[in-house]
């Protein structure tokens, strides 16, 4: 993998990771169509590229997350910040369940471009039900316990190539009830214990095998460009979804969908 390669799969990541069409399936999908080899560094490099998009959420969520940390202490205070720890807390355990249970599947049956042809055509259609189902009026503040396991749940099915994590959740948000960009803001906080693990799972065993000089380039590259785009995209896809649908999003991944099933016919 060369370094143009490490930082377009970065911009790629630095994009899809925070809007509802699968960062996951475009990285899959970016090296089947241009023909790189995913062997090369394949999860790990994801994970690199993850903990990009973990930097901007960290970034663009300071206060937020800093306001958590200190809740820390005192976990069940009444203030905001003790209560979202409470909550995020809550919608991380189903993904520690799932992970647990389903992780050797996960990583070795589903991530090919025909699973992923499917599973963004079923989160295409989540989104385009959440948009008419029911209005969307609820505020971040109103989310509820059993509604934080129920975004986990959604975070959970993420773990599936295609399904988006924040499609999901944003898809489950609206669902209840809540507005587009207040479910987008909590699942953007919700996937930071997620993302950090996994980095944790993967990066741990990798740096204690050591880097040659070239690779560490290359995963710094991927991680800086996904860093500094996923921070962008956060900025600029919660003011977009303030006064927008998602439908955009959805033919977008039905569209994919359809480029990726021609794509395997063909080849």
């Amino acid at each position: 993998m060369t370094l143009l390669q490490a930082i377009v799969l970065g911009v790629l990541q630095g994009i899809t990771e925070f809007l509802p069409i699968s960062s996951s399936a475009h990285l899959i999908l970016a090296r089947a169509f241009f023909g790189w080899d995913a062997a090369v560094f394949g999860l790990a490099f994801d994970v690199a590229c993850h903990v990009g998009t973990l930097i901007a959420v960290v970034a663009y969520f300071w206060r937020d997350l800093t306001g958590i940390a200190r809740a820390l202490p005192r976990p069940f205070s009444p203030d905001r910040s003790a209560r979202l720890l409470r909550l995020i807390l809550l919608g991380t355990l189903p993904v520690v369940v799932v992970a647990v249970l389903f992780n050797d599947f996960l990583e070795n049956t589903v991530r090919t471009p025909a699973a992923t042809a499917v599973t963004l055509t079923l989160g295409a259609l989540g989104l385009l039900v959440a948009e008419r189902v029911r209005a969307t009026t609820r505020a971040e503040e109103t989310i509820g316990p059993a509604e934080a396991v129920g975004f986990g749940f959604a975070q959970s099915a993420a773990l599936i190539p295609g399904i988006s994590r924040s499609g999901a959740t944003i898809t489950f948000g609206m669902l209840m009830g809540l507005r587009r960009d207040a479910a987008a803001r909590f699942s953007f906080l919700l996937g930071v214990p997620a993302i950090l693990a996994a980095a944790a799972k993967e990066g741990l065993p990798l740096l204690r095998g050591g880097l040659s000089p070239g690779d560490g380039a290359v995963f710094a590259a991927g991680m800086l460009s996904s860093a500094v785009v996923g921070y962008l995209t956060i900025k600029y896809f919660l003011r977009y979804l303030a006064h927008h649908r998602l439908d955009v999003f959805a033919y977008y991944r039905l569209a994919l969908a359809l480029a990726v099933v021609v794509f395997l016919l063909l080849r």
